[in-house]
């Protein structure tokens, strides 16, 4: 955990856009913010998309922490998944491996990009126990139910399915095929139903549970290290807006149906998707600008956060050299005005960038903030000698750039 600058004052409550209700509603959480963000398949390195998504989930972190809350945030990382497991065979290398060596990647590119780390920070694989005794419950529940050899959750068993999405059964249908499921396989009861466990297959790794030698599903790790690190209610469930469907909706469910309780989570916030070369940035499709790159290319850090903060979070976007020169170019403005002797008044600023962010992560608006209060510094300067130090502790307690 890098320091956090303290700033004077507290900021605002944070208000964001719950994708539930399709509104941007006050997050009320206690003394301590709960936040879940989904993690990364490890497969291979980080890419804007990526960058994107952890930055913004660092910004509530950043202003529940301006507003005075401390907060416990926990991210997993699906360390066993079958796209890392197509890797291991195109590679022929072992799929521990890649795992660990992009897992590694991953956390040094957050780092570099000075995103505050997790409190809890969960492989799948040392889930594995926990996610076996969530599916008993469930099976004990009625809730699972076998297809051959692998075990399933049936998602009408949740009542609020369905609602976080918003979509109907035949889209739902689509969505959960092109997103890793499968719903045309015979003998399941519903076409949405969920695998939870999988039974080991030819040459792949498995491990022996009291539900048989096997692995987990993809939406049961999230749920039961979510129930494990923060229990129901939490405040933030996080992650791209691909996710939303199926991947956010059926955590819950099962979630949902394991505790007898709702809400999983209070809000459901999702990112944007960043594009390149006309396309969402995609690992299948290749069309990747890579955080790690970029660094070895001698680019600043605190330059690609800011192109990624001059996007509204809920924004799709593409990705750009342009966005990147201007990024660079607001770069050194801040940091000439962080170096003058003194300037004008920053409460005024400070003030309005805490109103922007707290208003569902503005970012845009905020940066338009502190490049005024910098113009002018340069333009007028002022009698403030406090000011320049007091406008670079704002732009990283607040923004998460270092100047």
């Amino acid at each position: 955990m890098p320091p956090v600058p303290d700033l004077p004052g507290r900021g605002e409550q944070l208000r964001l856009h719950d994708t539930r209700t399709g509104t941007v509603r006050p997050t009320e959480p206690g003394e301590t913010a709960r936040m879940y963000v989904c993690g990364i398949t490890p497969y291979d390195a980080t890419h804007m998309g990526h960058a994107f998504t952890y930055v913004t989930f660092d910004l509530v972190n950043r202003v529940w922490r301006d507003a005075g809350h401390d907060v416990h945030y926990v991210q997993n990382v699906t360390d066993i998944d079958d796209p890392l497991l197509e890797r291991a065979v195109e590679t022929g290398q072992d799929w521990r491996a890649i795992a660990d060596r992009e897992t590694a990647l991953f956390r040094e590119d957050m780092e570099a990009l000075n995103v505050l780390p997790p409190r809890d920070y969960i492989g799948a694989v040392e889930s594995i126990p926990s996610v076996a005794q969530y599916v008993e419950d469930l099976q004990a529940k009625g809730a699972v139910y076998a297809v051959d050899s692998d075990l399933y959750f049936a998602v009408r068993d949740d009542a609020d399915f369905g609602s976080l999405a918003g979509m109907d059964a035949e889209e739902m249908s689509r969505v959960f095929g092109e997103r890793g499921g499968d719903p045309d396989r015979p003998g399941k009861r519903d076409p949405l139903d969920c695998l939870v466990w999988q039974s080991a297959r030819p040459d792949e790794p498995a491990w022996n549970t009291e539900l048989g030698h096997g692995r987990p599903g993809w939406h049961i790790e999230c749920a039961a290290i979510a129930l494990d690190h923060l229990g129901m209610g939490f405040d933030v469930q996080g992650g791209g807006s691909d996710l939303v469907f199926p991947h956010h909706e059926m955590s819950a469910a099962e979630a949902q149906v394991l505790t007898g309780e709702t809400p999983f989570a209070h809000h459901y916030v999702h990112s944007g998707m960043v594009a390149w070369q006309g396309h969402k940035m995609s690992k299948s499709r290749g069309n990747l600008v890579f955080v790690s790159e970029l660094r070895h290319q001698g680019i600043d850090s605190a330059a690609i956060r800011l192109a990624l903060l001059a996007h509204h979070y809920r924004s799709d976007w593409a990705w750009t050299p342009q966005g990147l020169e201007g990024a660079l170019q607001r770069l050194t403005l801040w940091r000439q005005a962080a170096e003058l002797p003194a300037g004008p008044d920053l409460a005024p600023t400070l003030q309005r960038v805490r109103a922007a962010l707290a208003d569902d992560l503005r970012t845009p608006e905020a940066l338009d903030a502190l490049d005024d209060w910098s113009m002018a510094a340069l333009g007028s300067g002022g009698s403030d000698d406090a000011a320049p130090g007091l406008f670079g502790q704002t732009v990283d307690a607040l923004l998460g750039v270092r100047l």
